[in-house]
């Protein structure tokens, strides 16, 4: 069994998830601004330098932890249907969307990418990148399948998968009523042009 070299330093899971969640909580109370990493170590109760070990500055730490959080928030399930992937997919845009925590820091990290291209550029290979790399595999399932157009405009596909629910609850902030899922779904495929689903 290897070893670990003497004095390297051990990434401690435990400390890591304390770390992460000291990081969402600070951002929905503080906003990326004015975070420190000094109020995130107290958080968690460690020393400021257990979180320079994992990241190099406020930004990649910030960075890292949002993106974890909502990339394993992306789901990538077979249901063997279109119907049944999108029912699946848009319920885990919702319910990353209503998170008690994610649903107050992403309104202004999006104000921040408007005054901070670096954030912007992060937050869009690191979070829109990956989340979008899973809506397609979807989409092209569902068009080997025959159930979507061969000819489909997958980026065009992709952004209709995000925008309803993302205008409606982050920019409206109008409610989900109990049928919106079912709607949405039936919209969605409607504008998809879905063939027998």
């Amino acid at each position: 069994m290897a070893r670990t070299p003497t004095g390297a330093a051990v990434l401690q899971p435990e400390v890591t998830q304390a770390i992460t969640d000291a990081v969402l909580h600070e951002l929905a109370e503080q906003g990326y601004g004015r975070l420190s990493m000094e109020a995130v170590a107290k958080r968690a109760g460690v020393g400021k330098s257990a979180l320079y070990r994992r990241w190099t500055s406020k930004h990649e730490m910030i960075t890292a932890v949002v993106a974890e959080f909502s990339v394993s928030r992306a789901v990538l399930e077979d249901t063997g249907s279109l119907r049944g992937d999108l029912r699946v997919t848009l319920q885990a845009m919702i319910d990353w969307l209503t998170h008690p925590v994610f649903s107050r820091i992403l309104p202004d990290l999006v104000a921040e990418g408007a005054r901070n291209p670096e954030m912007a550029e992060s937050a869009r290979a690191s979070i829109g990148g990956p989340r979008r790399d899973r809506a397609e595999v979807m989409l092209r399932r569902a068009m080997d399948r025959g159930e979507l157009p061969a000819d489909l405009d997958v980026e065009m596909a992709m952004d209709v998968l995000g925008a309803p629910i993302y205008w409606r609850m982050v920019v409206r902030r109008a409610p989900v009523e109990p049928d919106y899922l079912d709607r949405l779904v039936e919209y969605v495929l409607r504008a998809l042009g879905a063939q027998d689903v």
